[in-house]
């Protein structure tokens, strides 16, 4: 059994942040991401709003900075996927083994939010899509439809907009939730067209996607609406099914964490996108990490007796 002072899970934005705060400080630490390094934040293609990165940066260089700050500090990094965890001794269980540590930082992030409707399942990878980043050179010159109505609709709706001939945004409130500079590019992008007070009820096809049927909630009236594509923007879930039943989480999955990023379990801190929060943006995940590290660090070296919230 490999032991650690630190195990951070999760190598996005906030799992590199406690990373180099942890290297910094010294701490023999262990970084376990199941997928690349850089989280779900490489299916995005640019950071607008950054500090210090007037006009953006390519979310591509600056997690792969990150993780080179990290490896430059001594950090061990691992490509495994956390099957489970015992918080009472604070060991971390992969497919490759069992890991132990004086304290650990969950930072496993979130994952998109499906719309569970008939036809999304069978044609994701057909048509369906959660990520206009990876998907949109494949329909060029399409019809394709996006729904929601936050930040990171808006963002990949103007991505998409360089590549398919229309795009269609369906969104289920009468106004938009993205920020007013987001909006603003996206009413005079001519390609974009909206649909507001409506859902996509379900997605329909032969072998890939053929049309999304939409329904209106001012009328309840429904109608089918050709497309080739759908990309789906309407939030998270945290990746927290290994933590059921071991830590406290809220009703939708979510780590309840407390100022110091502490959890209900001593030794366990949480941060990221994982944790219950009210704002979810690069910056505050970065900002998350490097107080867990912190508290990490005063937890591992003695410094506080206890790290529970």
């Amino acid at each position: 059994m490999e032991k650690h002072e630190l195990i951070i899970i999760g190598g996005g934005p906030a799992g590199l942040t406690a990373a180099i705060y942890a290297g910094r400080s010294r701490l023999d630490t262990l970084l376990i991401e199941k997928a690349a390094v850089g989280g779900r934040i490489l299916m995005s293609e640019m950071i607008e709003n950054y500090p210090g990165f007037p006009g953006g940066v390519s979310t591509l260089e600056l997690m792969g900075r990150m993780e080179n700050q990290v490896k430059e500090l001594g950090v061990k990094i691992v490509s495994e996927e956390v099957l489970g965890l015992d918080p009472a001794a604070l060991k971390v269980n992969t497919g490759a083994g069992v890991y132990a540590a004086e304290a650990i930082i969950l930072a496993s992030g979130a994952r998109p939010r499906k719309l569970n409707v008939p036809g999304e399942t069978q044609y994701t990878g057909r048509g369906v899509s959660y990520c206009a980043t990876c998907d949109a050179p494949f329909f060029k010159g399409k019809t394709v439809v996006i729904v929601g109505g936050g930040d990171a609709m808006a963002e990949e709706a103007l991505y998409l907009s360089r590549f398919a001939a229309s795009v269609s945004l369906v969104h289920r409130r009468s106004e938009l939730r993205a920020s007013p500079i987001l909006q603003e590019r996206i009413r005079q992008d001519k390609k974009i067209h909206f649909i507001l007070n409506s859902v996509v009820s379900r997605i329909n096809g032969n072998i890939k996607v053929e049309s999304v049927t939409l329904k209106d909630l001012l009328s309840g009236n429904e109608r089918d609406f050709s497309c080739d594509g759908i990309f789906v923007y309407i939030g998270q879930e945290p990746e927290t099914g290994y933590l059921k039943g071991k830590i406290d989480l809220d009703e939708a999955g979510f780590i309840r964490a407390g100022e110091n990023m502490s959890t209900s379990a001593a030794g366990i801190f949480a941060c990221g996108d994982c944790r219950k929060k009210g704002f979810y943006q690069v910056v505050n995940a970065c900002g998350d990490g490097a107080v867990a590290a912190d508290a990490a660090y005063k937890y591992v070296t003695g410094t506080v007796k206890n790290g529970v919230k």
